[in-house]
């Protein structure tokens, strides 16, 4: 990054500032597209093949028991991810990251114990650090953006993490899409239809891990955000073990963790309940991939509204709390007087729902980057990796927990998660806001 001479020099002489062709603010917004298309194209694939998991693998309960190994591995790597993309470097660690879900979709052409297992186990490591390595890339970039354009940081970063989660929202809306088209009503269950999805599916993400070789490297300065020097990995083991731990020192970090963990719940009960118990019996199995194109398209508009007018601490909280009211509105619809019901209205209902599900996932995703990334911009990696232990924790346990527990129950878990991370999560924006002031 160019930094501006302190000689003295003449008034008339101008100053010329050098700034690397691959770090002008233009070329970081390219970045922002090449990352977020790259997401799209991997996320389609994998986001649609997830939907269908416990449909298509559904003996011995081979996809549900898959997901939830995937995602207790994923919240295990977690732990360890921020060592790991130090040491690869943010750009690294997402392209490595891609291998992961490429197999987890490849494994899906022969799905059994011996290739879903380990694939998924795997997987858990991949999605660790595909995700610890985004977060800290589109902040390092947004960062230095805001630094060389003289505009406010969290201005930029909410507006990329809008762009970036607004386009990875569409994965639900065209991964469903062409699930729909390749899958028309009445094959769910043909072999060959399910081979060819699943081909398709491997052709995006072969595209997506290319899209995704084409961002940029951030400098030294940029990419090592918390390092303090340039010592050996064996020989900073034992500090960054520790950098695992001290997040939960900050009592920041523990007053927002009860939000990251409701965010991981309430995409898993999108996942595995509503699609299940809601959209299923009315709509059958072809109307779950209408329903969430339906959530995948509100989920994008909203995280692209809601990073635009992300600008600091203030307008997180009103934003996430309004994500958070249309959501608790429909758990409150299913806990008190929600039946299935036949006609126009018995269509209306869940499509209602996946809108309002999406405008919450939306306004999270967004939300929870954003305010991580201004509260813990000295272990950006630390704090995404907390991000990701809590929110797949979160998705584990209802994987697990789906088969054996009603619906109502878990809406009333939905509603008490609801009540202790909103108490939580306002009390930490007060005590920041009264912390600044």
């Amino acid at each position: 990054m160019a930094i501006e001479s302190m000689d003295t020099r003449d008034e008339e002489t101008p100053l010329v500032v050098d700034v690397p062709e691959s770090e002008t603010p233009k070329n970081r917004t390219r970045d922002v597209h090449v990352l977020s298309g790259a997401f799209l194209l991997v996320f389609l694939a994998y986001g649609a093949a997830q939907n269908l998991e416990t449909t298509v693998n559904s003996e011995g309960n081979l996809g549900t028991v898959s997901l939830g190994i995937l995602y207790v591995s994923f919240a295990f790597f977690s732990l360890f991810a921020s060592l790991v993309v130090r040491f690869l470097g943010s750009k690294n660690a997402v392209v490595l990251g891609t291998t992961g879900y490429w197999l987890y979709i490849a494994a899906n052409l022969k799905p059994t114990w011996y290739t879903m297992v380990p694939v998924s186990v795997y997987m858990g490591f991949a999605a660790s650090i595909i995700w610890v390595g985004e977060g800290t890339y589109l902040t390092s970039i947004a960062r230095s953006h805001a630094r060389d354009t003289n505009l406010h940081e969290g201005t930029v970063i909410g507006n990329f993490n809008g762009e970036f989660w607004a386009v990875f929202a569409l994965h639900q809306f065209v991964g469903n899409l062409i699930t729909l088209a390749v899958l028309p009503k009445g094959t769910e269950g043909s072999t060959s239809s399910t081979t060819s999805l699943f081909i398709v599916f491997l052709c995006s993400m072969t595209l997506g891990t290319i899209l995704m070789c084409f961002i940029r490297k951030t400098d030294g300065k940029e990419e090592k955000v918390s390092e303090d020097s340039s010592v050996s990995f064996y020989s900073s083991l034992a500090s960054r073990l520790k950098s695992v731990i001290l997040p939960l020192l900050d009592i920041r970090m523990l007053l927002v963790i009860p939000l990251i963990a409701y965010s991981g719940l309430q995409q898993a009960f999108v996942w595995a309940s509503y699609t299940k118990d809601i959209v299923n019996p009315v709509l059958g199995e072809a109307g779950v991939g209408g329903a969430m194109a339906v959530y995948g398209a509100f989920d994008a508009i909203c995280s692209l509204a809601a990073g635009r007018l992300t600008s600091g601490i203030k307008s997180i909280t009103i934003i996430a709390c309004g994500g958070v009211f249309f959501q608790a509105l429909i758990f409150l619809w299913l806990w008190l007087k929600y039946s299935a019901t036949s006609g126009v209205l018995g269509i209306v209902y869940p499509l209602l729902m996946a809108a309002l599900l999406g405008i919450g996932d939306g306004v999270l995703n967004t939300q929870l980057s954003a305010l991580l990334a201004l509260l813990f911009k000295h272990d950006t990696e630390g704090a995404f990796a907390q991000l990701k232990v809590w929110q797949s924790s979160a998705i584990a346990a209802v994987f697990f927990l789906s088969p054996a527990v009603t619906l109502q129950t878990m809406v009333g878990i939905m509603l008490v998660a609801i009540l202790f991370s909103m108490v939580s999560f306002l009390f930490l924006t007060l005590k920041v806001e009264k912390a600044f002031s």
